[in-house]
């Protein structure tokens, strides 16, 4: 019995290692500053070429960002600078800001 309760124990430490934080909104708004000249500084880009951030999901936002970072599913030279100095906590609190933008309406 006390084995399968530190068999339990140990295998729920590890997996909390493995979790990834939440992103921070607050935290996310400083560290996306330098998204907005692209991609507007509430998500909101003003220019078709560049996508509308606000209102994606925080976990899609981080996933691309990993990916641009990765250089390997999604290739761009622009946004591969601009993640490539980006850690996973970043990525999620930059997603946690835009998700919390509200989406402008399509004119």
């Amino acid at each position: 019995m006390n084995k399968i309760i530190l068999t339990c124990m140990i295998l729920g430490a590890s997996l909390a290692g493995t979790a990834h934080a939440a992103g921070d909104a607050a935290a996310g708004q400083t560290k996306a500053a330098a998204c907005g000249g692209c991609h507007g500084m509430d998500g909101n880009s003003l220019v078709p070429t560049f996508p509308k951030m606000a209102g994606q999901g925080e976990a899609y936002i981080a996933k691309q960002l990993a990916d641009f970072k990765a250089n390997d599913k999604r290739k761009n030279d622009i946004m591969l600078g601009m993640a490539a100095g980006l850690s996973e906590q970043d990525a999620a609190d930059i997603g946690a800001f835009y998700q919390s933008q509200k989406l402008a309406s399509i004119e």
